[in-house]
């Protein structure tokens, strides 16, 4: 099994063009992020054209991050939850197959 190689990708974001190297395999997920930070930017941006660049790409950067802790949060939520309940029902079962008392 040979190791994949790094290829060129071309992205546009902000009506930048950008060469970003990426493995073969994951080159849709580059470009479904390429379009992701692209519509932040936007959104950001607003109407506002001369927004300077570098303030704009660090505002979206925040708001991703932000993003992305609030979900990691909530799955950390639900896997507490999920295990909790799964503790409950284990707990059920052992006490259903638990031999009766002599």
């Amino acid at each position: 099994m040979s190791k994949a190689t790094s290829e060129p990708v071309n992205v546009r974001i902000l009506d930048r063009e950008y060469t970003v190297g990426c493995e073969p395999d994951e080159r849709d997920d580059l470009l479904a992020a390429a379009k992701l930070l692209d519509a932040k930017m936007r959104e950001i941006r607003g109407g506002n054209r001369m927004a300077a660049l570098d303030r704009v790409a660090v505002l979206a950067a925040l708001n991703l991050a932000h993003e992305l802790q609030s979900a990691r949060s909530e799955g950390s939520k639900r896997d507490r939850e999920m295990s909790r309940t799964v503790d409950a029902m284990q707990r059920r079962l052992d006490d259903l197959f638990e031999p009766p008392a002599a």
